[in-house]
């Protein structure tokens, strides 16, 4: 049996706008200007300011005089609207006559040759069969880009069999690796730290302290890493004094020696600040990266072509058609530019009201004066949702004047102190980070220990607590802390 029903609903939903503009919020810049030039070559309805003003320097003082005529032509769709006269950049009317975006560019580029071929280079001063030079080049090639070679002897002579059609045992390729060893920088192609260690000391002119220190990797290098000192001093039989002195030498080298090569092919990550924080006369100023505002017109070719369209007195149905392409590209360009209004108020409002909680942490540069502050804090003060602050904090740099920061790290959960007062858990960290420096060496003090003294300090802590903060700030436990 069929029923009609009368069902009121509401409901909240994004619109496609919404989302792509939450998106460009949470890029930085680097990512936001890979997405500018993404969507201006995507859509030609929009152009640049610089590249307007390339195309259009010339006829500058007329660019208005095109737009006089106002009419709306017979269909559902108003030219009028897409024929605007705003079509100087804002900042041709200014004195200075320059655009915020417009500053000096350079892109930095890689040149040289890798890591690899640098080795492979090396064994051309060495006599070898081309059987061994094959074998040689192999291994090179199994360099990883610490210097090592994270492979067995066994595995080797397989690879060489299936992949080289090289047929040779381990005893050949182990002499191969001795030569391979010989090569710049020392210690590259060690299979372990501990061996790593040994072909730089062997490799240095011998004195009494360096014979200690191949001994102490060769003999004791488990109780050298867990830095049992008393379990040495017995074995060896020495003084605290010639200990320290190897193990100074032990500290000189490297462990990772393909780091030390600059022409090493590696991943650098480029951090380009999205503000800039600057003291003066006492008080806080806020910049926002000009690249994060750049100069963005509706193409004045596509209103041209609006304008045409509304001149011809036939309307086809290709022009009818090509307005309404026309239409979707102008309406495209129109948003994206507002969008990037909206993106760069967010960012500025968010930024300016984090910069005023943390007044007293950005005049001194001291991590103890920072406040506790949740992303709440930052939304309900500026009236948007906590999501919009999270995608400004979480990806954002801010430049200051102790540094470039990510502006997620002022952000921290608050204890309560001794006093009944809500203290930031950085401040406990940066406490806890200077009694950790300041501990003696000799005994360096247990979490219970630094429980404790932090217990004293006004800050009660459970030893868990301290332990996780420990982790988090990358200090290791109290054994691997001591020091002779």
């Amino acid at each position: 049996m069929l029923r009609q029903q009368l069902k009121y609903k509401l409901s909240q939903k994004l619109s496609p706008q919404q989302i792509q503009l939450m998106k460009l919020i949470q890029l930085p810049t680097q990512a936001f200007e890979q997405r500018v030039k993404q969507e201006l070559e995507e859509n030609p309805a929009l152009d640049s300011g610089k590249e307007r003003d390339e195309k259009h320097d010339d006829d500058f003082d007329n660019s208005q005089d095109d737009y006089e005529e106002r009419e709306t032509i017979e269909t559902d769709i108003n030219v009028d609207e897409y024929l605007s006269d705003d079509d100087i950049p804002s900042y041709r009317l200014n004195a200075n006559n320059y655009s915020a975006d417009d500053e000096e560019k350079s892109v930095p580029y890689a040149s040289g040759t890798s890591f690899g071929q640098f080795l492979k280079t090396q064994l051309q001063t060495y006599r070898l069969s081309d059987i061994d030079r094959q074998i040689a080049e192999f291994l090179v090639g199994s360099v990883d880009e610490s210097g090592y070679i994270r492979r067995s002897i066994d595995d080797v002579v397989d690879d060489l069999a299936f992949t080289q059609n090289v047929y040779t045992d381990n005893e050949t390729v182990s002499k191969i690796l001795q030569i391979v060893h010989q090569l710049d920088p020392a210690g590259v192609g060690a299979r372990s730290l501990q061996e790593c260690l040994l072909i730089q000391l062997k490799r240095k002119t011998p004195t009494k302290d360096i014979d200690l220190a191949i001994r102490l990797i060769e003999d004791a290098f488990d109780h050298f890493t867990k830095k049992h000192y008393s379990k040495l001093l017995s074995k060896f039989d020495i003084t605290e004094d010639e200990l320290r002195e190897a193990i100074d030498e032990i500290e000189h080298l490297n462990p990772k020696p393909g780091g030390a090569y600059s022409g090493n092919t590696r991943i650098v990550e480029h951090v380009v600040p999205d503000f800039t924080i600057k003291i003066v006369d006492g008080d806080l100023e806020l910049t926002l990266n000009g690249r994060n505002a750049p100069q963005m017109h509706v193409s004045r070719d596509y209103s041209n072509m609006m304008k045409g369209y509304k001149e011809a007195k036939e309307k086809t149905k290709a022009q009818r058609d090509a307005v309404m392409f026309i239409k979707q590209k102008l309406d495209a360009a129109k948003w994206f530019i507002e969008a990037i209004k909206q993106r760069q108020e967010t960012l500025f409002v968010t930024m300016s009201s984090i910069m005023h909680y943390q007044k007293e942490y950005f005049l001194t540069g001291d991590e103890r004066n920072l406040r506790p502050m949740i992303l709440k804090d930052i939304a309900d003060e500026i009236e948007m949702d906590v999501s919009t602050v999270s995608r400004v904090a979480n990806s954002k740099y801010v430049d200051t004047p102790y540094g470039t920061k990510l502006i997620k790290e002022f952000f921290s959960e608050s204890m309560t102190n001794d006093q009944g007062e809500e203290v930031s858990t950085r401040e406990i960290k940066k406490i806890l980070e200077i009694t950790v420096a300041e501990e003696n060496k000799r005994k360096p003090l247990t979490d219970e220990k630094l429980a404790k003294i932090l217990k004293e300090k006004g800050y009660p802590i459970a030893r868990r607590t301290i332990a996780k903060y420990r982790e988090q700030l990358d200090i290791p436990v109290a054994r691997l802390r001591k020091e002779i």
